[in-house]
């Protein structure tokens, strides 16, 4: 039976990359991820056939999508078409959490 409910804390954390946490909840065509990163994380330039877009709900973070670079606060979006290359630097004062959501979902996040 499909399970239409969960609890975040529930959910088991998976750790992405040095100071990248992550808990993921997904359906057949969506995923919504939940990121924790350390103060000055760095997530890589890299690039997915899923569409992402996400939002800020705390911290600072120096995104570069598609050759664009923009400082994301809490309370900020931002959307990653398919295969667009991207990266995240997290700002070396405080921590971040962002939400993101992905589809298709991604399997490796499972």
């Amino acid at each position: 039976m499909m399970e239409y409910f969960c609890n975040l804390e529930k959910v088991q954390q998976k750790t992405l990359l040095e100071g990248v946490r992550m808990k993921a909840v997904f359906g057949e065509r969506i995923m919504m991820s939940f990121f924790d990163l350390d103060a000055g994380a760095v997530i890589p330039e890299h690039h997915h056939p899923h569409e992402q877009m996400g939002y800020v709900i705390s911290g600072v973070l120096e995104f570069q999508i598609g050759g664009q670079q923009k400082i994301c606060q809490t309370g900020d979006s931002y959307i990653i078409p398919s295969n667009v290359p991207h990266q995240v630097k997290v700002s070396d004062d405080a921590p971040a959490r962002v939400l993101d959501v992905f589809s298709p979902p991604r399997e490796e996040y499972k």
